[in-house]
């Protein structure tokens, strides 16, 4: 049974290595990321679930947030300016801003490999489950990844350097509103994003599951 304040599992689901995931997630309900084997980046979008023209905008983010990395007590920001998911349990703490996703063209473009779809083709079959395409995708937070800036602004020489986060590492996200919540689980074996050896990742959607008892009565509140 739960006790005061705890959250109960209300969805579950592993995501295969380089495979999509999406799905709306309720305002007060949280969103649970786990990296189950390590150093897997997952690439992440989110849209107002009742008006997706407004989605996650990095500028806002990183200027409220005030550092590039974000990690617990950061919140994710619209191109409104309001709020969308909020980090309220990080047990990685450092996750990327600025590279966004990976891609066909990119891959060609970086690394000279031909026909190797990434983050933006998995963005790309996600959204159009909820009747949103290409100029849907905006630049987007990769958690558990790791884009460190040096002296002058120079970056690594493949952006990427190996992830952060350890096996079992885990985001929540609670939605500040309904949300829409976009996830590639990063297929890429050509820069460190992935380990380079994609992982499958478990998601999770949670609410809150207040128990009182008055008495020898138990009653449940809550969503």
């Amino acid at each position: 049974m739960n006790e005061e304040g705890a959250l109960r599992v209300v969805h579950d689901e592993i995501v295969a290595p380089g495979a999509p995931w999406s799905a709306r997630v309720r305002r007060g309900r949280v969103l649970r990321i786990v990296d189950l084997e390590g150093e897997q980046g997952v690439d992440f979008l989110c849209y107002d679930a009742a008006d997706p023209q407004e989605r996650y905008y990095a500028p806002n983010t990183i200027k409220k947030s005030g550092t590039l990395r974000l990690t617990e007590g950061h919140t994710l920001y619209s191109d409104r300016g309001r709020p969308l998911f909020t980090n309220v349990a990080d047990s990685c703490g450092n996750h990327d801003t600025i590279a966004g996703c990976c891609s066909a063209p990119s891959n060609a473009m970086l690394y000279g490999v031909e026909g190797v779809p990434g983050c933006r083709e998995n963005f790309l079959a996600a959204l159009a489950e909820h009747g949103l395409g290409w100029t849907d995708i905006v630049p987007n937070v990769n958690f558990f990844a790791a884009v460190p800036v040096y002296e002058g602004g120079r970056l690594a020489e493949r952006t990427f350097v190996g992830g952060p986060s350890r096996p079992g590492d885990r985001v929540e996200l609670r939605a500040e509103r309904d949300v829409l919540a976009i996830v590639s689980n990063c297929p890429q074996v050509n820069n460190p994003a992935a380990g380079g050896r994609p992982t499958p990742i478990r998601v999770q959607i949670l609410e809150a599951g207040v128990v009182r008892r008055t008495g020898g009565d138990t009653r449940r509140t809550g969503p």
